[in-house]
């Protein structure tokens, strides 16, 4: 696929990012693969994958564009998304179409215009994992054909529960190519983004983390008392003459 063919295959979709819980039990690359089938069935227009080997695996199952990303816990540095030029190369070779880069202006062990280059020198595209206004320009500048709102609200303090539709609307604004990312968990709020310019938007949790969707559900139940629920006798109370 060409630069524009993947750009326009994306535009106005969603992206679904297959990425269970570490050590979970869906963390299995066939079970990976098979959530990332069923979402290419679902009619979504590209697919966000964590790990050079299963993002490989996952290009060769599917036909429509794949992000992929390889998280590291690094003992010196915050930053954890594809920092590393290993990872790069690594994603490269498996076949990506895009690669998503931290690209918050935080300390890390490579710079992330030497890791911009180096993907475009391989022939992928890049994605920028942002947390504010001014690093999606600084990301734009570099060339990086996706700005992402990915980081907001993940680099300090308490993470908000909302998306951070107003960094997508500020971004668009001024015309970046905006993926709307980061606690997108509702049809609603994937529809706003579209609304207000985004190119595409990405959903996870709520698609494929099915621990934390199922605790979601648990708790709404859980916060749920008796004096809530309409007891059966004073229901027929109501309708019975």
């Amino acid at each position: 696929m060409t630069t524009e063919s993947i750009l326009d295959s994306l535009e106005g979709g969603l992206v679904v990012s297959c990425q269970p819980i570490d050590n979970g039990p869906m963390d299995n690359d066939d079970i990976v693969v098979a959530m990332a089938k069923a979402a290419e069935i679902g009619g979504a227009a590209g697919l966000r994958i964590e790990g050079a080997r299963r993002a490989g695996r996952v290009k060769s199952a599917v036909s429509i564009p794949v992000i992929g990303i390889v998280k590291r816990d690094l003992p010196d540095f915050d930053v954890r998304i594809t920092v590393l030029e290993e990872d790069i190369n690594a994603l490269a070779d498996a076949g990506v179409d895009i690669i998503a880069i931290d690209a918050t202006d935080r300390p890390r062990p490579v710079t992330f215009n030497t890791l911009v280059k180096l993907a475009k020198s391989r022939g992928v595209l890049v994605m920028a994992d942002c947390s504010n206004y001014d690093e999606g320009i600084s990301a734009a500048a570099l060339g990086c054909e996706l700005i992402g709102s990915t980081l907001s609200g993940y680099t300090g303090g308490d993470v908000p529960d909302e998306p951070d539709l107003e960094l997508v609307s500020n971004w668009t604004h001024i015309g970046l190519r905006v993926m709307a990312e980061g606690r997108f968990n509702s049809t609603e709020s994937v529809g706003q983004a579209l609304r207000l310019g985004a190119w595409c938007c990405t959903v996870g949790t709520a698609i494929t983390r099915t621990e934390t969707v199922t605790e979601w559900y648990v708790n709404a139940a859980q916060a749920t008392t008796n004096a809530d629920i309409i007891q059966p006798a004073l229901w027929l109370e109501c309708f019975l003459p």
